[in-house]
C-alpha cells in the first residue's frame, strides 16, 4: 500500500518538471558538502596518520622548545637538547633505551640536477634500536649497519624517478652528492606513505656533523619505553628529569616530549572542529533546501485543490490524501539526498587521489556505507518533515469548496 504512494509521489515529482529539480537544490547542496568534508575529513586524517611514521605503541619523542627560526622538529631551539640528555633518559627504570637524531634540510645533486631533502642522523652505536622506533626496513639492499662513512640509506620516493626531481632512478650502488660530498647508496627504503620518510636520506651522525657541525646538540630523542602500560609514566618521568636538567619550573618547559598518539590527537581535533563548522555551514543549506519543500508543497496544495476534491469525492480519506503529499515531499528530500551523496563521493574521492598525488601516499578510497545510509534516511525525514504542513492542509481540504476552486 506504502508503495503505491511512493509510486504515485514519483509521477506526480516527474510532472511538475523543473520546480521539482530547483526544489532539489538545497537539500542537494547541503548533502553533497557533507558527504564530500566527511569522506575529505576521513582520508586526511588517515593520511597525516601516516606522516608520522611510526606505528610503535612504545614510542616516545623528545624534542626543544622556543623555536627561533623555521626548520625541522627541534633544530631553530633556543636551548637545544645535547647527548649527556639522551644518556641521562636511557637511565631511567621505564625506558628501554634512547636514541639521538638530528635532522638538517640538504642539497642533493645526482644526473646534474639539484634537489633538496631531509637528511636524519643515525648512531652508530644504536642504529637497530633507531630503526625500531621510526618503524623502517630497507625494500633493497642493507640499512647503515655497522658501515664505513660515507654511505647513505634513500627513501623509496626518493629512488624513483617519477617522483624524485632527478627524470632517473636512483639504484643501490650509485652515488650521489649531498652538500657537494659523494656518498655511496647502500639501501633503499620500503614504501611508508609519508612525505617525509620516503624522501629521507638516512646517513651516520660524524658524516651528517662534518656537514653541518652539530656536535653535541641533538634535535630528536626517541624513545622506546619497556612496556605500552608504563608509557603515561615514563612521560612524567622525562618530563621531570629534562626539567631538573635544564632548570626549568612546571608550566615552562622549553622542551616537549609526546607520543604518536597525543599528536594524532591533537591533529583530529583541528581537524574534527573544522569539519564540525563547514557541517554547520552545509546543515544551513538543508535548512533552505526545507523551506523550499515547505514553499513547493504549499504552492501545489493551492494548484491541485480539484485533484484533492476528486479524491474526496470518490471516498479518499483525510489520512491517504496527507500520506500523498507527505510522501512526495519525502521523495523530494530523499531524490536531493540521493544525487548530493553521488557527487559528494565523487568529491571525496578526487580529492584522496589529490591528497595521494600531492603527499605520495597511497590511500584508498572507500565508501561509508553507514555515512550512506544515514544521508539517505535523513534527507527523507528533512524532506517529509518539511511536507507535514502542506500535507495536513490538503487532508483538511473540503471537497466542496475545492471542487469549486
Amino acid at each position: 500500500m506504502k508503495l503505491d504512494y511512493l509510486i504515485l509521489a514519483l509521477k506526480n515529482l516527474r510532472h511538475r518538471g523543473i520546480r521539482s529539480w530547483l526544489t532539489l537544490l538545497g537539500i542537494f547542496i547541503g548533502v553533497t558538502a557533507v558527504v564530500a568534508l566527511i569522506g575529505l575529513g576521513s582520508g586526511l586524517q588517515a593520511a597525516v596518520g601516516a606522516q608520522f611514521g611510526v606505528s610503535s605503541t612504545q614510542a616516545l619523542t623528545v624534542q626543544a622548545g622556543g623555536l627561533n627560526s623555521f626548520g625541522p622538529p627541534g633544530s631553530g631551539a633556543v636551548n637545544k637538547l645535547t647527548r649527556d640528555d639522551v644518556d641521562a633518559i636511557s637511565k631511567l627504570g621505564t625506558v628501554e633505551f634512547a636514541t639521538p637524531r638530528n635532522l638538517e634540510t640538504t642539497k642533493i645533486e645526482y644526473n646534474d640536477i639539484v634537489v633538496f631533502s631531509m637528511a636524519v642522523s643515525v648512531d652508530d652505536a644504536m642504529e637497530k634500536e633507531m630503526y625500531e622506533t621510526m618503524d623502517i626496513e630497507a625494500r633493497s639492499g642493507t640499512m647503515l649497519l655497522n658501515d664505513a662513512l660515507g654511505r647513505i640509506v634513500i627513501g623509496n620516493n626518493l629512488a624513483d624517478g617519477t617522483k624524485n626531481g632527478f627524470d632517473k632512478d636512483i639504484a643501490t650502488g650509485d652515488n650521489v652528492l649531498v652538500q657537494d660530498k659523494r656518498f655511496r647508496v647502500v639501501g633503499i627504503l620500503k614504501k611508508k606513505g609519508s612525505f617525509m620518510l620516503d624522501n629521507i636520506v638516512l646517513m651516520y651522525q660524524d658524516d651528517l656533523d662534518n656537514l653541518f657541525d652539530y656536535g653535541e646538540e641533538v634535535d630528536i630523542i626517541g624513545v622506546k619505553v619497556k612496556s605500552p602500560d608504563l608509557m603515561d609514566r615514563a612521560k612524567k618521568e622525562i618530563e621531570k628529569l629534562l626539567r631538573d636538567r635544564r632548570d626549568v619550573d612546571v608550566g615552562e618547559e622549553d622542551f616537549e616530549v609526546s607520543t604518536p598518539d597525543a599528536i594524532l590527537e591533537t591533529v583530529n581535533s583541528v581537524l574534527g572542529g573544522v569539519k564540525a563548522f563547514i557541517i554547520i555551514i552545509a546543515s544551513i543549506s538543508i535548512l533552505v533546501g526545507a523551506l523550499g519543500i515547505v514553499n513547493t508543497m504549499t504552492t501545489s496544495v493551492l494548484e491541485r485543490k480539484k485533484e484533492i476534491g476528486i479524491m474526496k469525492a470518490i471516498g479518499g480519506t483525510n489520512y491517504q490524501i496527507f500520506l500523498q503529499f507527505f510522501f512526495e515531499s519525502g521523495m523530494l528530500g530523499l531524490i536531493g539526498g540521493l544525487v548530493g551523496i553521488t557527487f559528494g563521493t565523487l568529491i571525496s574521492f578526487a580529492g584522496i587521489i589529490g591528497i595521494n598525488n600531492f603527499i605520495g601516499s597511497e590511500l584508498l578510497p572507500t565508501i561509508d556505507f553507514m555515512l550512506i545510509s544515514g544521508a539517505l534516511i535523513g534527507s527523507f525525514i528533512v524532506g517529509a518533515t518539511a511536507g507535514i504542513i502542506p500535507a495536513m492542509n490538503a487532508a483538511k481540504q473540503n471537497p466542496v469548496e475545492a471542487l469549486r476552486g
